[in-house]
């Protein structure tokens, strides 16, 4: 069965759901983890003398699924690392700490009689999301002022990746070297 489109679950209405520990696994809630699809937060190579800090910014609370914040990710380093290779650092703010339930339904002759409806509709855990507030940071770039327009394209790309309304920050980077 594939992913159910992020429109069932795109609205931030309920708790995060993420309580899982190994240590002491009877004070967990989710017994199984999920597996994550995002794995790198960190890409290019951070100078001291990068001048320019970029932002994608959300618009309104939403909740991204990892998937694509990783599809996202790849699009847009994709774009940075052909374009201007060495001359960026790209970071991923958010952390998919959050576990998204789901309630399979069988469909198809017979089914009524095998599915008990919405009785113990709980779900079994099948993915992990982030949770974002208006106003949080989903990338940074860090560049040169010259690759600022560049920089923006590829955020442009990103954010028709994600579901949600985002805009792009420019400011003068806080990581340089003091001269």
């Amino acid at each position: 069965m594939g992913l159910r489109p992020a429109k069932t679950f795109r609205k931030p209405d309920r708790q995060p759901w993420c309580r899982y520990s190994r240590s002491k696994p009877r004070k967990s809630y989710i017994k199984a983890m999920p597996h994550a699809d995002l794995h790198q937060f960190r890409m290019g190579e951070m100078k001291e003398d990068f001048d320019t800090q970029i932002d994608l910014v959300c618009k309104e609370p939403i909740i991204i699924r990892d998937n694509a914040i990783e599809s996202a990710r790849q699009s847009s380093n994709k774009r940075l690392e052909k374009e201007m290779a060495g001359e960026y650092f790209f970071m991923v703010r958010p952390f998919p700490h959050h576990v998204i339930r789901e309630n399979k339904m069988i469909s198809g002759a017979g089914a009524d009689r095998l599915q008990k409806g919405m009785r113990r509709s709980f779900g079994r855990p099948t993915d992990k999301a982030a949770i974002m507030e208006k106003g949080k940071v989903v990338f940074t770039v860090y560049t040169y002022k010259k690759h600022a327009k560049l920089v923006k394209e590829a955020l442009t790309i990103a954010q028709r990746k994600l579901s949600g309304k985002y805009r792009v920050e420019v400011f003068p980077s806080s990581r340089t070297k003091a001269s």
